[in-house]
């Protein structure tokens, strides 16, 4: 019997990512891991889904900017990742860590 080898696609998460919702889940996980290089590829794949050009134009950068602020050899200044973020309809949002201990403190204050 004659083994035929299979051949694997790539994965490439940037075709899944177009809608606002799968979008913020995406990036929030890519958030929740802490690792800047990790959510810099996360950048990266998002602006990918929804076209270079236009995440570079929304955002006032230029492409060959954009593509090196993201590509994880470099850090991106804040203001470049607030300008990125924005530009694919998201916010960023602060939560407590922990909510059952920032509860319980509040709980303790009264």
């Amino acid at each position: 019997m004659e083994k035929k080898a299979m051949k694997l696609l790539k994965f490439d998460a940037a075709k899944y990512l177009d809608h606002p919702e799968t979008i913020a889940v995406y990036l929030s996980e890519a958030l929740e891991t802490g690792d800047p290089d990790y959510i810099c590829h996360a950048l990266d794949t998002i602006a990918r889904a929804k076209g270079m050009t236009k995440v570079a134009r929304e955002t006032g950068l230029g492409r060959e900017s954009l593509y090196k602020a993201l590509s994880g050899n470099t850090k991106p200044e804040f203001d470049t990742v607030q300008k990125v973020i924005h530009s694919f309809g998201l916010k960023l949002v602060a939560e407590p860590v922990e909510r059952t201990r920032v509860a319980s403190r509040q709980r303790n204050r009264a």
